[in-house]
C-alpha cells in the first residue's frame, strides 16, 4: 500500500513512527513523501500518488487502453491549465481547459495503481485533435485500433465529446472520414 507522508502520520501519530517503522523494515520510503509497505512499487503507483489529480491522457492511455503497444518514454498526465507545472523528469504535463477537463474520466487498476484515465471516447476525440502533432505511423496504428473496436464504443458518447469541444466541426469532418 502505498502512502503519502500525511497519511504515515496519520497512522502512525508522529515522525519518530514512522521513522522507526522504516528502521524496521516494515515501511519503506519509495522516494520524497512516498512511502510503501512494499519495496517494490511501480513508477505509476508513485506518480498517481504525488499527483492524484493529474489525469492520464495521449499516449499513455492509448498504450493502457490497449489502442498501442508503444509503451510510452514519459507519462502523459492532464491537469489544470491553471495548475503549477509539474517538475518530475517522468512526466509529460499537458495542460486542459477547466470547462473539459474532467470530461471522460474514468478510473482504471494496473498491478499496484488505481488511477484517474480518459475514457476509450475521449481519448479518440484527443487523437484527432493532436492528429498533426503525433507521428504519422502512430497515428494509423490507432486509428486502425479504434475502427476494429468501433462497435464497442458508445457513438453518442463521442458525438457529445466532440461538440464540447473548440474546432468541434473539423473535429466531426475528421470522426466521418478517419473512424466512422
Amino acid at each position: 500500500m502505498i502512502m503519502t507522508y500525511s497519511e504515515c502520520i496519520d497512522r502512525w501519530k508522529s515522525d519518530y513512527m514512522v521513522k522507526k517503522e522504516i528502521i524496521n523494515g516494515d515501511l519503506f520510503q519509495i522516494e520524497k513523501g512516498v512511502y510503501s509497505d512494499s519495496p517494490d512499487v511501480s513508477t505509476l503507483a508513485i506518480i498517481t500518488k504525488k499527483y492524484p489529480n493529474a489525469i492520464v491522457t495521449l499516449d499513455s492511455a492509448f498504450y493502457y487502453h490497449g489502442l498501442t503497444d508503444v509503451i510510452p518514454d514519459e507519462y502523459y498526465l492532464a491537469t489544470d491549465k491553471h495548475s503549477i507545472a509539474l517538475k518530475d523528469s517522468r512526466i509529460k504535463q499537458i495542460y486542459v481547459q477547466s470547462d473539459i477537463l474532467d470530461l471522460g474520466v474514468t478510473t482504471m487498476e494496473r498491478r499496484d495503481a488505481e488511477f484517474k484515465i480518459y475514457d476509450r471516447e475521449r481519448m479518440l476525440i484527443e487523437l484527432l485533435r493532436y492528429k498533426n502533432k503525433l507521428p504519422y505511423d502512430y497515428y494509423k496504428e490507432i486509428i486502425i485500433s479504434y475502427r476494429n473496436l468501433i462497435y464497442t464504443l458508445d457513438i453518442e458518447r463521442i458525438q457529445e465529446y466532440a461538440s464540447i469541444f473548440p474546432k468541434n466541426k473539423k473535429i466531426r469532418e475528421l470522426l466521418d472520414a478517419e473512424v466512422f
